[in-house]
Order: C-alpha cells, then sequence, then structure tokens
C-alpha cells in the first residue's frame, strides 16, 4: 500500500472532467489527449475526486453507498494508479 495521507483531497487533473455516457451506460473521463470508459467502480471513485472530499471521506461514502466495509486499501491503490496515469493533482 502506498504512503498516499487519507488526509489528501485529490481532485482531477485541469482540464479533465467527468461525463455519463447515456448511450454506452458508463462513466467517462475527458481528457485533452483521449477519452477513458471507466468501469462502475472506477467512475464512483472518480465523481468524488473533486478536491473538497478527503480520501478517508470518499472511502466512508463509497463503504456507505454499496453497504461495504474494507474498501480502504482497493480505493488507495485506484487513486495511486490514476494519480500515475496523470488523472489527479
Amino acid at each position: 500500500m502506498s504512503s498516499r495521507a487519507l488526509s489528501e483531497r485529490p481532485r482531477l487533473r485541469s482540464p479533465g472532467r467527468m461525463k455519463y455516457d447515456k448511450a454506452r451506460k458508463t462513466d467517462m473521463l475527458l481528457l485533452p489527449e483521449r477519452v477513458v470508459e471507466l468501469n462502475e467502480a472506477a467512475g464512483a471513485i472518480l465523481w468524488l475526486c473533486d478536491g473538497r472530499r478527503s480520501v478517508e471521506q470518499m472511502i466512508g461514502e463509497l463503504e456507505e453507498r454499496y453497504g461495504q466495509t474494507g474498501l480502504k486499501d482497493d480505493i488507495v491503490e485506484f487513486l495511486d494508479s490514476a494519480a500515475e496515469r496523470g488523472w489527479l493533482e
């Protein structure tokens, strides 16, 4: 697991933005150089990356939304991966 602080407040790297594609029924990450089609979990996490919520708050919201606990490691791992891909700032 990474050293990502639970107090961090990740946000999408500008000018990237999220969009729900009604035709595909999937979340999309729109970046200047490409469009990324996301699975449900990735979309749920990235919609919360608004720079206002801490990683800890995001974990709490997602665990409540999906009625699960123990999602911390998976969420932090995804955020690390998204940051490495340049999706987050």
